[in-house]
This record gives structure tokens, C-alpha cells and sequence, in this order.
């Protein structure tokens, strides 16, 4: 007789340290979903969820990469099943792209003149002082800042 296939996932050792984080970074992350958006321009109803994601990752990044508090194994599961973007922590380890704060920002296909992002440039060398990004509503994620 075949097994019987469970969903079942098996969480590596010192899944119950970041678990009630992560659960509360969801819990976050449904709420922007459902919030209701009357009254904001079409791109600022996506900000909150850049940014929870941007939290999440931080999280799993700063605990893995920099206080190394957790197993790679653990680490390798939280990106496999989706709580961590991959792509930007893959970013966050390059010089220069330490405080990125999303994908969107460096690709130049998403920016007039194929450029990046207005947040990237530091803030010494900003015309206006105080700009918003119209991706994420990063207020400038430039590693120079």
C-alpha cells in the first residue's frame, strides 16, 4: 500500500526562537493586505507591504549574517518556504547595496533615463532634501547616508 503524503512541514532546530516574530510580521503583512486604500494614490497602497517584507528579510538577515544566531539549515528553511526575499539578501551582502531597500529601486527598466531610483542617491548630494520613492516609500536607502 503507498504512503499517505501529508503537508506536513519538518521545522529545523530553533524554529520556536524566530517563530512568534515571524507570525507577528504575517499577522502585520495581512492587515496591509486587507487595509483599505480610499483616499491614497495607487502607488502608496503597496508602501506598507514593501516595507513589512523589508522587515521580514531584515530580520532573518541581521539574526543569520550578523548577530549569527541561527542555524544555516534554519536559515536555508526560512528562505525555501518563502518568509525572506532571496533576492535582496543577495543584494544586502554586496558593497554598496547594504540598506537597499527593494529590488525595484536598481532595476533600471522601472526608472526614466534607465537609472535607479531617486531614494539611491545620498542625501548630501540631493536638489530636495526630503523625497519619497514611489515604489516603496523609502526615504533613501543610499549605503553613503
Amino acid at each position: 500500500m503507498p504512503k499517505v503524503k501529508t503537508n506536513r512541514v519538518k521545522y529545523p532546530e530553533g524554529w520556536e526562537l524566530i517563530e512568534p516574530t515571524l507570525r507577528e510580521l504575517q499577522a502585520k503583512m495581512r492587515e496591509a493586505e486587507n487595509d483599505p486604500h480610499d483616499g491614497k494614490r495607487k502607488c502608496e497602497t503597496l508602501w506598507p507591504i514593501f516595507k513589512i517584507a523589508h522587515q521580514k528579510s531584515r530580520y532573518l538577515f541581521d539574526l543569520y549574517h550578523r548577530r549569527k544566531e541561527i542555524s544555516k539549515e534554519l536559515y536555508e528553511f526560512c528562505l525555501d518556504q518563502g518568509y525572506a526575499d532571496q533576492a535582496l539578501i543577495a543584494k544586502w551582502k554586496k558593497p554598496g547595496y547594504e540598506r537597499l531597500c527593494c529590488l525595484r529601486c536598481i532595476q533600471p527598466r522601472d526608472h526614466n533615463f534607465a537609472t535607479t531610483c531617486v531614494c539611491r542617491v545620498p542625501q548630501h548630494l540631493r536638489e530636495e532634501k526630503v523625497i519619497e520613492c514611489v515604489h516603496c516609500g523609502c526615504k533613501g536607502c543610499a549605503s553613503g547616508d
